[in-house]
C-alpha cells in the first residue's frame, strides 16, 4: 500500500527488481507526473482563477495547465472564447481601449483580449492545474492519498527504456492506461452521482 512519496519510491524499486536506481527513482517519478499532467484532465486538478486585467494582460496562474472555462465578471457576464493570439493580433489590431472582452488568447505568459479592455475588468474561471511535485519536502498530494497506482506505473513506463526493457514498456504502458481509464470511469461515475434523470416538458 502506498500513502507517502517514500512508500512509493520503494514500490517502484520493488517493481523494478533492481536495486541500483535509487537516485534514478525519484526522476522517473517526475517524469511519470508529467506524463499523468499531459494526459489527464480531473476534478482533483481543478481550481478557481480570479484576475484583474492590467495594461490589456493577466498572468497565467502558477501550474497551469488548461483552462476549463474563463467569462468576464460584469453583470451578466461575458463568457471568453477561446482564439489565438495571431487571430486576436489580425482581427483587433488596435490594441487600445474598445470595450467589453469577448476573446482571449494566449500570448506567452499572459492572456489578451478581444476587444481590448476598456476597463480593468475582473476575470474569472476555473483551469486544471498541475498539483505540487512529489518529493521528499512534499510527501503526499492527490494522487498518493485516491490513485497511487497512477503514479507507480507511469514512473515503471518512463523507467523501462531507461533500463532498456523493451519488453516491460509494454507491460507498464498497459498498466498505466488501465489506472488511468478506471480514474477516468471513476471521475465520470460521479459526475452523474446523487440524481436521477427524468424527463421535462418542453
Amino acid at each position: 500500500m502506498i500513502t507517502s512519496y517514500s512508500e512509493l519510491k520503494t514500490s517502484i524499486a520493488a517493481f523494478l527488481h533492481r536495486n541500483d536506481l535509487t537516485s534514478m527513482i525519484p526522476e522517473f517519478i517526475s517524469d511519470g507526473e508529467t506524463k499523468i499532467y499531459n494526459d489527464l484532465r480531473i476534478k482533483a486538478m481543478e481550481t478557481a482563477y480570479t484576475a484583474t486585467i492590467a495594461s490589456g494582460v493577466v498572468a497565467l496562474p502558477t501550474g497551469f495547465l488548461e483552462w476549463k472555462n474563463l467569462y468576464v465578471n460584469t453583470s451578466p457576464i461575458q463568457k471568453l472564447d477561446r482564439k489565438s493570439a495571431e487571430w486576436i493580433y489580425q482581427y483587433y489590431p488596435n490594441r487600445t481601449s474598445q470595450g467589453t472582452p469577448k476573446f482571449f488568447a494566449q500570448d506567452g505568459s499572459n492572456l489578451i483580449f478581444a476587444p481590448y479592455p476598456n476597463s480593468t475588468f475582473e476575470i474569472k474561471g476555473v483551469y486544471y492545474k498541475r498539483l505540487d511535485s512529489l518529493s521528499d519536502s512534499n510527501t503526499s498530494n492527490w494522487f498518493i492519498l485516491n490513485a497511487p497506482e497512477i503514479l507507480r506505473y507511469a514512473a515503471l513506463c518512463e523507467a523501462a527504456p531507461y533500463c532498456r526493457d523493451l519488453a516491460a514498456v509494454q507491460v507498464w504502458e498497459q498498466k498505466y492506461e488501465a489506472s488511468k481509464q478506471r480514474l477516468k470511469n471513476t471521475e465520470r461515475r460521479e459526475a452523474f452521482s446523487g440524481s436521477v434523470l427524468t424527463m421535462t416538458a418542453g
